[in-house]
């Protein structure tokens, strides 16, 4: 599993808001600059980082994007999860009936068991070990 470009984003906006501090209203303009991050793609992300509850969005001249709860409430997986959706290594595991073979298969226990541990490792981490 490789964690795809706007999960990587994701978390670099994350990260940012959570240094700035609870409430405060960072403009999409400063993150996209400071975090390295194509403006339009922030734009996308953002939307679903809103859509999901971890961010509120302000329109306007002077809006921008705040954290919707404290940087210790927000885990890894929950930002990841709210770009790519639910994580799952294979199809065998995302979709049970797409495999003929998952209830015979000896290696599908152990996708089950890595796909259990990535996210629980990604829920255990949240953004305040991250602020400085």
């Amino acid at each position: 599993m490789r964690l795809t470009r706007a999960g990587e984003y994701a978390i670099r906006c994350i990260l940012y808001l959570s240094n700035k501090g609870e409430n405060v209203l960072v403009s999409k303009k400063e993150i996209a600059e400071q975090m390295n991050i194509p403006s339009q793609f922030l734009g996308k992300i953002a939307q679903q980082l809103a859509k999901s509850g971890i961010v509120e969005i302000t329109q306007g001249a002077k809006g921008g994007m705040k954290l919707s709860n404290p940087p210790e409430k927000i885990s890894l997986l929950d930002v990841v999860e709210s770009v790519i959706g639910e994580i799952y290594l294979n199809d065998c595991i995302a979709k049970p009936k797409s495999c003929t073979r998952s209830c015979e298969c000896l290696v599908h226990d152990v996708w089950h068991k890595a796909r259990t541990g990535l996210r629980e490792t990604l829920k255990e981490v949240t953004f305040n070990e991250f602020v400085k």
